[in-house]
């Protein structure tokens, strides 16, 4: 049974994958707003796990539609969630299983029980986030031991994370971002796989 994992590149989607790999054929995929828009880095952050990797355009319009929630509610935790929902339906109508890597204490991207509940019956799939039971310290254990691991503050990190392109077209609207996510956010990019 194929499983559809959404892949940002770091090492949350990356242990979520390698967890579901056990059980699943898995695919990897990067959802991007862009049309022409290369992830590289997650290419190769795909290819040091051995795993099939695809990149998937949300688009233009589901962009606007985001930074529009985000400018709306003052934070982007909604227009995040927002096109976190989206993806995770995208990959529901091609998929038996979608997973992603949130965590125990991750706030965004999240979807809700209800809403968990309603895409399963809706679109006939399971929705599983096998690092859900697991919290920030045992995740950084888990990665150290498996994979090598560079970091960077958003922006200066090649992945596939929804927050790069947002942080983009609010600077496009001439708005800095800065005031609506956390400095010195670091984020993850997988560079190998190590031996176990």
């Amino acid at each position: 049974m194929e499983a559809g994992v959404l892949f940002s590149g770091g090492k949350d989607s990356a242990l979520a994958a390698i967890m579901l790999a056990r059980d699943y054929g898995v695919e990897l995929n990067t959802c991007v707003f862009d049309p022409d828009r290369e992830v590289p880095e997650v290419r190769a952050a795909a290819a040091a796990l051995g795993l099939p990797f695809r990149r998937r355009v949300l688009g233009r319009d589901l962009l606007s539609e985001a930074v529009d929630l985000l400018l709306t509610c003052g934070y982007p935790n909604d227009a995040i969630d927002m096109v976190h929902r989206t993806a995770v339906e995208i990959l529901s109508a091609e998929y038996a299983v979608v997973g992603d890597g949130t965590r125990r204490e991750d706030r965004v991207p999240r979807l809700e029980r209800p809403e968990v509940q309603h895409l399963e019956m809706t679109a006939g799939c399971s929705y599983v986030r096998p690092l859900l039971g697991y919290g920030k310290a045992e995740v950084e254990r888990l990665a150290k031991r498996l994979l090598v691991v560079r970091y960077g503050e958003t922006g200066s990190i090649g992945n596939g994370d929804y927050e790069g392109e947002i942080r983009d077209a609010l600077r496009a609207r001439g708005i800095d971002p800065a005031s609506f996510f956390p400095s010195r956010h670091l984020q993850s990019l997988v560079v190998a796989r190590r031996d176990t």
